[in-house]
């Protein structure tokens, strides 16, 4: 898999979520739910959309998310630009482990936080390795 030891996490990546009316509630409070929507953006830009979409039509692979656990610390309100900060590591070839941040602007603490377990499956939805390739790729950033 890697010369990386277990549970080593990657750098940390930034990326900026503009908070719609439609996104919230009718206290102008972003919906919960949408909170998974935004990691979910941020995980794609990790890895890209291009490489996913190789990895589907060429490998027939893809990912699920296994297991998250997410709190809610403080509101995100209508308007604001957020960051949401991901970081993660491999658990196994089959798991990954992301850890997700989304920060208020000139926030002191995270507002959301949460960790998710991402397996890889193949098209049949069966476990599946990850390819060497995106082993290799995703391993730059440790």
């Amino acid at each position: 898999m890697s010369t990386n030891t277990p549970n080593q996490f990657s750098q940390t990546f930034h990326f900026p979520v503009q908070i719609y009316y439609e996104d919230t509630d009718f206290s102008g409070v972003v919906y919960h739910p949408n909170f998974l929507k935004y990691f979910e953006r941020a995980r794609e830009h990790v890895i890209g959309a291009d490489k996913l979409a190789q990895l589907w039509q060429q490998q027939g692979l893809g990912f699920a998310v296994y297991r998250s656990d997410m709190l809610c610390h403080d509101g995100i309100e209508f308007a604001e630009i957020v960051d949401v900060r991901t970081k993660f590591y491999f658990e196994s070839k089959y798991r990954t482990v992301w850890q997700q941040e989304i920060w208020r602007p000139n926030g002191i603490k995270p507002a959301v936080t949460a960790t998710i377990e991402m397996v890889c499956m193949n098209k049949q939805r069966q476990l599946s390795p990850m390819s060497a390739e995106l082993i290799a790729q995703l391993s730059q950033h440790i």
